[in-house]
């Protein structure tokens, strides 16, 4: 009988795997256009800043226009880039897209690479690290170093700009690049990064984006590797679990991440435990005794 689930939990999600596969083309009809168009965008904003006002342009304005919602709102868009936590709200759609869930996961480490690779490079100053504690607002936790580029806004634009790629929709496309740039405009909100910093982290995350799809088409059977994606999932599980009983770094964001913790752990283990279960506890072949 357990040797029979088994084999039936493992037949179901190659079944799975492959028809989920299925779902995405691996070159949707205008992903790479949309996503040049917003990473070039953001490269040319993020340099007209700085070349134009210098490196810590529009921060005053930003910061101060951000005072007009409450903290709370920004701590909870600002969450949304950390590291963290697109991994875990990869748990609500990795097994029915396991191509689009493929190719986050190799963007997420071109991404890191940018990302990590640049801020010791240059070391730059952040806001509290140069101005006045009563010249600007301030939310959390006061960050002196390594601001450039925005590790924030890298995440939420590689999470968003894989989505990005993948949508059927334009109207669907729009909102998650809205979703991204609040995320990055929060962190100007919270007075720990420029807006060059942002634009540039927005610049290598969509380029990130890209890189991922293009390695993901590459290598479309890593997609459906039964053994790799539960790998990759159990990580996702993991990070789910850090959500829920780890500290938040903005108090006021911790309602929100526990809750996005228990929903993608408790979906991840009805689609990939509970409900292809009681799906092999109903097959005849399992349930039915010999005669």
């Amino acid at each position: 009988m357990v040797k029979g689930l088994i084999g039936w939990l493992r037949r179901d999600l190659n079944q799975s795997l492959t028809a989920g596969a299925a779902r995405t083309p691996l070159d949707p009809p205008g992903g790479a256009l949309w996503l040049s168009t917003w990473a070039w965008s953001s490269l040319a904003v993020g340099l007209t800043l700085w070349l134009a006002c210098g490196y810590h342009a529009g921060f005053a304005a930003l910061n101060e226009a951000g005072t007009v919602y409450p903290d709370w709102v920004w701590q909870w868009l600002t969450s949304i880039g950390g590291e963290g936590v697109p991994f875990v709200l990869c748990l609500f759609f990795a097994r029915r897209y396991p191509r689009v869930f493929w190719a986050l996961v190799l963007a997420g480490l071109v991404a890191a690479a940018f990302s990590r690779g640049l801020k010791p490079l240059f070391d730059a100053a952040r806001p509290p690290a140069v101005l006045p504690p009563d010249s600007f607002h301030l939310i959390g936790p006061l960050h002196r170093r390594a601001s450039f580029p925005s590790g924030h806004a890298t995440t939420a634009a590689v999470f968003f700009g894989v989505l990005v790629y993948y949508a059927r929709w334009s109207e669907l496309r729009v909102l998650l690049i809205l979703v991204a740039v609040l995320v990055g405009l929060s962190r100007v909100a919270v007075g720990v990064h420029w807006p060059v910093d942002v634009a540039v982290g927005f610049w290598g995350g969509v380029l990130a984006a890209w890189i991922g799809a293009r390695l993901a088409a590459r290598r479309p059977a890593l997609a459906t590797d039964a053994a790799v994606h539960l790998a990759l999932v159990t990580l996702c599980g993991f990070a789910a679990v850090g959500l829920i009983l780890g500290d938040a770094e903005y108090a006021q964001a911790r309602p929100l991440l526990q809750a996005l913790g228990w929903a993608a752990l408790g979906y991840g283990v009805l689609g990939y435990l509970v409900s292809p279960l009681l799906r092999g506890l109903a097959a005849p072949r399992l349930t039915s005794r010999p005669g």
